[in-house]
């Protein structure tokens, strides 16, 4: 096993060239790293230890296998190469400070606009558990990700306060929000911003991503008249839970128990001059005949004919299914109580966006290998998945038998 610093012999070949790592390299292709990195004007002038494509599948390498050192994940793109006596002319194991110092060169542009390419919705026609009816079932959600206590991040994302000790949190916190595939776990819109920043902000920039054909589940911290309009612009459709204080008039009961109402802005609450039709279902979670939680729903969706308030009500719980991808991102891609790595916010950015593709690598393989043997992808365990890919990677590294084609484009529905 080479050492930091350490060169081998000279070969045929770029180091580049050479590395695979099965099911990453399967996923985000050498010549799709190439093209993003052209883009964002990261290509090298002159040759260096650590080219700009192989930092990127560093990154991604660094998030498949948190809680490794640096030089440890950079033994893992090289391993295969030195069983085989492969190694490319006077490539060394780069030192933590060459690694860091890569890392900062490459910026979080290329993982970001990596992601953009290949993060899309995965589920096809046949897919089990990802659809109602017509609708591909998605859901939007926020979360926040702990980051290194260093004075850039802390100025840049700010902390939590807290009711002990010196009134403030021990970390800075990074706001995520995020659109998952409720069926397949596929994250497929993201966006990344400080603490300050509230998650419906970050959520409204992901709404772009949202189309003709999607049912769209949020919490009530989401619904506001604008985000909701803002939500269906592209023609999604939503059903979001709301607090019990927003106002819903009954203007027309419906057969299935569900009634026509309409929603306003809060600048607009008394007036109502600018109210959007809503539909509203309304029922109680608990023993029957008991105090359970009353659940309203408000939904585009106005023909009970089309979408029966039970469905509904019932089709709501598949909204923890974005909760569940984001404990599958932070508590086992990751690890429980965790905190990145990246000590510079645009570092942290780029991490955020290196676990989001990992993530999805995985999913997407899950998803496959749900199609060929006729399962929902929800039967086959994400914490085995990874293990599995894990030891694939370890021993596969930089010599993957496995082609590199194009990026994977899920079957029309």
């Amino acid at each position: 096993m080479p050492r930091p610093g350490q060169v081998k012999s000279s070969g045929v070949d770029r180091f580049s060239d050479r590395i695979a790592l099965g099911v990453l390299t399967r996923a985000f292709p050498p010549e799709l790293i190439d093209e993003v990195v052209a883009e964002c004007g990261r290509v090298e002038q002159r040759t260096r230890l650590l080219p700009a494509r192989v930092v990127v599948y560093f990154v991604l390498a660094m998030c498949l296998f948190f809680g490794q050192g640096y030089e440890e994940v950079a033994r893992l793109l090289v391993q295969g190469l030195e069983r085989e006596g492969r190694w490319v002319k006077a490539w060394r194991v780069p030192t933590t400070a060459a690694i860091g110092r890569a890392r900062l060169r490459l910026g979080p542009e290329p993982l970001r606009a990596l992601f953009a390419r290949v993060c899309r919705p995965v589920a096809v026609a046949r897919t089990q558990g990802a659809w109602y009816r017509r609708w591909r079932l998605v859901a939007v959600d926020g979360t926040v990700f702990d980051v290194p206590d260093t004075v850039a991040n802390a100025q840049f994302f700010g902390r939590p306060g807290t009711s002990r000790g010196q009134g403030r949190s021990a970390y800075p916190q990074a706001r995520v929000a995020a659109l998952a595939e409720c069926g397949t776990h596929a994250v497929f819109a993201a966006e990344v911003g400080p603490l300050k920043v509230h998650e419906t902000v970050l959520a409204q920039r992901l709404f772009p991503a949202l189309t003709k054909g999607m049912l769209v589940l949020a919490d009530r911290g989401f619904c506001g008249l604008d985000l909701w309009r803002a939500a269906k612009a592209g023609g999604a459709d939503l059903l979001w839970r709301v607090r019990s204080v927003v106002v819903l008039p009954v203007l027309e009961a419906l057969p299935d128990g569900s009634y026509l109402s309409e929603i306003v802005a809060a600048r607009d609450n008394y007036r109502r001059a600018d109210p959007e039709r809503v539909r509203v279902i309304e029922y109680a979670l608990g023993p029957r005949g008991g105090d359970g939680t009353v659940y309203r729903l408000i939904t585009t969706l106005l023909d009970p004919d089309q979408a029966p308030a039970e469905e509904l009500a019932a089709l709501y719980a598949q909204r923890w299914e974005i909760e569940n991808t984001l404990d599958e991102i932070k508590n086992h891609q990751g690890v429980p109580g965790l905190v990145l790595r990246s000590r510079h916010p645009r570092g942290v950015e780029q991490e955020i966006f290196a676990f989001l593709l990992v993530h999805h690598a995985l999913r997407d393989l899950m998803h496959r290998a749900a199609l060929q043997a006729g399962h929902d992808p929800d039967r086959i365990s994400f914490t085995r998945t990874l293990r599995v890919v894990r030891r694939h990677v370890t021993g596969q590294a930089a010599l993957s038998p496995l082609a590199t084609g194009p990026v994977h484009r899920p079957e029309s529905a």
